[in-house]
């Protein structure tokens, strides 16, 4: 999400400004463009050609170049930005923030913003923890400004506490999130997503199950949630674990589990992704302890709830339906046919044929074909990547 955007980052004095670095750094890398605005006292901690190598920009500190001249406006940074983020935020910068006080270039340039705010605050877990900055956060809060809030642990000080800058790749997520939920038609909608295997049990020590890792389905909730979707996730058992607090996880073990999952929260919901991998089969009987014996034994199965079909029937015009194909033989046949008959608005194939797609991978390559006949066949890329896809797709199918 940060290719192409136009992001502000602002330096306060601070012993974290050495993160920042790091920060812009990252936020190049995936391809945005930054404007370093620091303060007088930010220079003392970090010099402002590290910035610039990093930024491969010039940096601002003053509203004019002594030098030359040259005016930096912070009427046209404020209206150039797609975000702006400070970190590290002294508790003097929040306050005079709160307060509407402009006496440098960083502040003028945040009340000229029209683009989102993110602070990433960092000082002594005194000075984090009284209550005039308690009370100047709460109130940035209300005005709209995101809080990366600090973490715990050892401070410049020696002191041990609440107060450091949160780790960079976090404030580069957080306005990741931010920027995703601008302009997005997903924000407070209710969202289905089924995810990984299905065990369908022989005894208490013994299942039949496929090498689905859950990563795909995951990863599409996540997506959903950072832009700003709430997600309904009803996952099979997998060793991984969903970190937005908009995702919802209902944990399940077998097919019967999920379809009945399904059958209660679907209804709720605006749309579904139905990505598990789900048995087709299961015993017919469990026993009711190990089996040991080690003759040759007969394990009589039945088919599973065909969960996505049920979803089809259940499927209300203002609701929308994804379904997955993996597959090994007659692809797109095999896609185009469980796309009609399990009334999905769009189905996600990928092969077992394709190197790096499928279980247990953390790349997949897909192709979506839509109902109306339109697909797109997508490079191999990693899940979180192939995710943006999907959901890209799910948006043309949200109508408020």
């Amino acid at each position: 999400m940060l290719k192409g955007k136009k992001i502000i980052v602002g330096v306060c004095g601070g012993i974290a400004a050495y993160k920042t670095a790091y920060l812009v750094r990252e936020i190049v890398k995936q391809g945005g463009e930054v404007r370093v605005v620091m303060t007088q006292m930010a220079k003392q901690f970090i010099t402002p050609l590290t910035m610039a190598t990093l930024s491969k920009n010039p940096i601002m500190v003053d509203f004019f170049d002594p030098e030359n001249g040259a005016w930096n406006s912070h009427v046209g940074l404020g209206t150039w930005a797609d975000a702006m983020v400070i970190a590290p935020a002294t508790a003097n910068t929040i306050a005079k923030m709160a307060n509407g006080i402009a006496d440098n270039l960083l502040l003028t340039t945040y009340l000229s913003a029209r683009c989102p705010i993110i602070i990433a605050p960092a000082m002594d877990l005194d000075m984090y923890a009284h209550p005039a900055t308690q009370q100047n956060i709460d109130l940035l809060k209300q005005r709209g400004v995101v809080v990366v809030d600090p973490d715990a642990g050892e401070l410049a000080s020696g002191l041990s506490g609440k107060g450091r800058m949160a780790e960079p790749e976090s404030i580069a997520e957080t306005i990741d999130d931010v920027l995703a939920q601008i302009d997005t038609k997903l924000k407070g909608k209710r969202i289905m997503v089924t995810a990984g295997p299905t065990y369908e049990r022989i005894d208490p020590v013994r299942f039949i199950g496929n090498y689905s890792s859950g990563k795909m389905g995951y990863a599409i909730a996540e997506e959903l949630a950072k832009r700003g979707a709430i997600v309904e996730l009803i996952s099979g058992p997998v060793k991984i674990a969903a970190k937005r607090k908009n995702i919802i996880v209902t944990k399940t073990e077998s097919a019967a589990e999920m379809y009945a999952a399904a059958c209660e929260i679907f209804p709720k919901c605006k749309g579904a992704i139905m990505s598990a991998a789900v048995a087709d089969f299961t015993p017919s009987q469990c026993a009711d302890s190990k089996i040991k014996n080690k003759q040759t034994m007969q394990i009589t199965l039945v088919p599973t709830p065909d969960i996505a079909a049920a979803m089809g029937k259940m499927k209300q015009k203002t609701q929308f339906l994804v379904g997955f194909a993996l597959e090994t033989d007659h692809e797109e046949i095999n896609a185009l046919e469980k796309l009609q008959k399990k009334n999905l608005d769009f189905i996600v194939l990928n092969s077992l044929r394709d190197a790096g797609a499928g279980f247990m991978t953390d790349t997949n390559k897909v192709t979506i074909y839509h109902r109306d006949g339109v697909h797109i066949a997508y490079e191999l890329k990693p899940k979180a990547e192939v995710a943006s896809d999907i959901v890209n797709s799910i948006e043309r199918y949200i109508n408020d």
